[in-house]
């Protein structure tokens, strides 16, 4: 690893001293270091600019911006390298960076929501709830509740927003929140190509990732209900409920035992097809909230494939895609896989992951914002599909993942302040070299770790004896064993392209389905099987709504699946504000509205048309409407908006009515958004609402 760095690292000067310092038997990792400082200094900025709010101008804010191409602040990259490293570091400036992510409800009519929610920032199909993981702000506050002010910011916010969610995002039907996966925002990159143009789908399926981070927020819910003196009887019991009913959730729907590993995504509430993607923020973030069990922690990391250089953030990658997320690796990711194998033990995926972020900070002389994945160049060759197609200097979460990667994954230095280092032995020559002992110089204390007299190999070398002196803290190195799994070598395969939609045609009491050769056939969410010739397949016909999709198989993967096709009984119910409608028979109906919302572009705003649909039944007889969300994302031609779960008995008058919810532009935080509609101009929240279809479910 040495000799790499030192033929790669280019000479930069650095802006006066660094705060912290390490003394290793590696000149290159103690520069590496120092670079990663001089970039988080020049990450500090007292204005920030962006091109869609104050019409370009920059205005006061002393705090993080994400990057030399980025001179935002932006919700999610700001909470991820808060909570590796930035709280620590500078708590004062990640404070004010993070209330700068808070909004009050500026609507008249939407006041219920009294105080600051977290903002979602700009995003697909015009923002939440089609991206629903602004919780990931949590994820970062919950260092910094010292702060008594702060930790009663914290909390107003963190109960708003929980509460918002559960009404506007989560599924109690699948027992999971809805919504894009956190990070991965850029549609085609890991959802099917079709999306590009229609984001419905994803507004109405489900994320690992997302729903780790919401977990993550109810514990912290838990927590501070807890500390506050609450009982389990009240508010901490009932968010320990909600976070253990998650925890099962996620593990119940997400976890693919052929694979070993947890999906990335899976389908809609009515069609919960499993994806065939898998991406590794999701499975780090399992593993680390403890949301995965040990044993299957263990396996999920361990099936996660790598690349020569490093891991891929997604895994297969997809076809007829420009590199970016897909085809890339991304340094506060693999800062992030770092902290999983720390928690599985992983001495072979710890090794990986620290040679990785070196390698890549080195080769390029930044902490960027991504590599391509076979070369971790900053930009590959390969015509149309060239990339990273965006790439940023000093980009902030990747700066926070190497000096991450240097405090916690090489000396062990924990949140709580312990030191807990499990350096893999396969390192020791290069970071100790010819001296038996390495530290770190922090401004308020020196970690010193000394190794043994035999490492031993394939294992860990752990803390055993510590000792404090002053300001200085000497730990003796001890081996252990540790999990070793040979590394999966296969991340930069592809899966195949996804294929057209099947058309099913009734056939009697069946629904027949014409299936090409090498393809799989979904049937409401279940697998009905594998077809390596073409063949017509015939699924028996339920009387009720049945959704269809397909997906190619490749070498042993399948691709992303195809739009979906229902067929069944349905009926239109026209109307205007108040649509009355009786059921045929008793059960559950799911009711999708047409619609257009050209508020946006498909790719980001704040005007996702998010709205209550009540349905008041008179039989069986209910003391309160049953209230559904109904999400109606930017779109350039009529399609369908997510779907409306409700229970009717058999003749019930129905009168059903589609209410205003909110939306992002409800919030104050975007009086400055100038790059569309609903933020300087005022809230907006309005689609061109067609024709309710209602259908029968199984």
């Amino acid at each position: 690893m040495a000799a790499f760095a030192a033929a790669l690292l280019p000479a930069f000067a650095l802006a006066g001293e660094p705060a912290m310092r390490t003394q290793t038997g590696s000149a290159e990792f103690d520069r590496l270091f120092a670079l990663a400082q001089t970039e988080l200094e020049q990450d500090k900025v007292d204005a920030i600019t962006d091109w869609s709010f104050n019409d370009q101008k920059p205005f006061p804010c002393v705090c993080f911006e994400t990057g030399e191409k980025w001179h935002y602040v932006w919700t999610r990259d700001l909470s991820y390298a808060a909570d590796l490293a930035l709280a620590r570091l500078d708590p004062e400036r990640t404070k004010t960076s993070l209330r700068f992510k808070l909004g009050a409800v500026r609507t008249r009519g939407v006041a219920q929501y009294r105080g600051k929610l977290v903002a979602q920032d700009t995003g697909s199909g015009g923002s939440w709830p089609v991206s629903t993981d602004r919780v990931v702000w949590f994820l970062a506050a919950r260092h910094l509740l010292g702060d008594r002010a702060f930790r009663e910011e914290v909390e107003q916010a963190l109960f708003l927003t929980l509460s918002q969610d559960d009404r506007f995002a989560f599924d109690p039907h699948v027992g999971l929140y809805r919504g894009e996966t956190s990070f991965l925002d850029w549609r085609e990159q890991n959802y099917p190509a079709w999306t590009a143009k229609d984001t419905t789908f994803i507004a109405e399926s489900f994320a690992l990732s997302t729903n780790v981070l919401h977990y993550e927020a109810l514990r912290l819910a838990e927590r501070l209900n807890r500390e506050n003196g609450d009982t389990d009887k009240d508010n901490a019991g009932m968010y320990a409920a909600k976070a253990d009913a998650l925890r099962e959730a996620i593990n119940r729907h997400f976890w693919n035992a052929d694979r070993g590993t947890y999906m990335s995504y899976i389908g809609t509430a009515f069609h919960p097809v499993p994806v065939d993607s898998y991406d590794l923020l999701g499975i780090s973030l399992a593993i680390t909230s403890g949301v995965a069990p040990p044993e299957r922690a263990r396996r999920a990391l361990s099936r996660y494939p790598v690349a020569a250089l490093g891991s891929p953030v997604i895994w297969p990658q997809q076809p007829n895609t420009p590199i970016y997320h897909n085809r890339a690796m991304w340094p506060f990711v693999s800062a992030y896989a770092l902290r999983a194998a720390r928690t599985t033990k992983d001495s072979e995926r710890i090794a990986f992951e620290i040679r990785s972020l070196m390698r890549g900070a080195a080769t390029a002389g930044s902490n960027m914002e991504n590599f391509e994945l076979t070369t971790q160049a900053v930009h590959f060759e390969d015509g149309p599909l060239s990339g990273p197609v965006v790439n940023s200097k000093r980009q902030l979460w990747s700066v926070a993942g190497y000096l991450d990667m240097v405090m916690r994954g090489v000396f062990g230095l924990e949140d709580d302040g312990s030191v807990k280092p499990m350096l893999p032995t396969q390192l020791v020559p290069t970071l100790f070299g010819d001296s038996d002992t390495i530290a770190l110089d922090l401004p308020e204390r020196r970690i010193v770790l000394r190794k043994p007299e035999n490492s031993g190999t394939g294992g860990l070398l752990v803390a055993g004896t510590s000792r404090t002196e002053g300001r200085e803290t000497v730990v003796d190195l001890v081996p252990q064993g540790a999990f070793v799994q040979r590394l999966l070598r296969n991340g930069a395969q592809f899966a195949p392209p996804q294929p057209e939609a099947p058309k099913p045609e009734r056939v009697g009491d069946a629904w027949r389905v014409a299936m090409p050769a090498n393809t799989v056939l979904y049937a409401d969410g279940k697998r009905i099987g594998r077809y390596e010739s073409a063949q017509t397949v015939d699924v028996a016909a339920t009387g009720a709504s049945q959704c269809f999709s397909a997906t190619n198989m490749g070498d042993r993967v399948e691709s992303l699946p195809s739009r979906t096709t229902c067929v069944g009984p349905s009926q239109t119910v026209e109307g205007k504000s108040v649509r009355r409608w009786t059921a045929p028979k008793s059960g559950q109906y799911r009711a999708t509205f047409r619609y257009r919302n050209a508020n946006g572009p498909i790719n980001t705003g704040i005007t996702a048309g998010v709205f209550n649909f009540a349905v008041d039944c008179d039989k069986p007889k209910r003391d309160w409407p049953q209230f559904n969300a109904i999400v109606m994302p930017h779109n350039e031609t009529e399609t369908d908006s997510t779907s409306a779960i409700f229970e009717a008995g058999a003749g019930a008058q129905c009168k059903l009515v589609l209410l205003r919810g909110p939306n992002m532009s409800d919030l104050d935080h975007f009086i400055h958004y100038t790059g569309g509609k609903g933020g300087a101009s005022g809230a907006l929240n309005t689609a061109d609402i067609g024709a309710l279809t209602i259908v029968p479910l199984p």
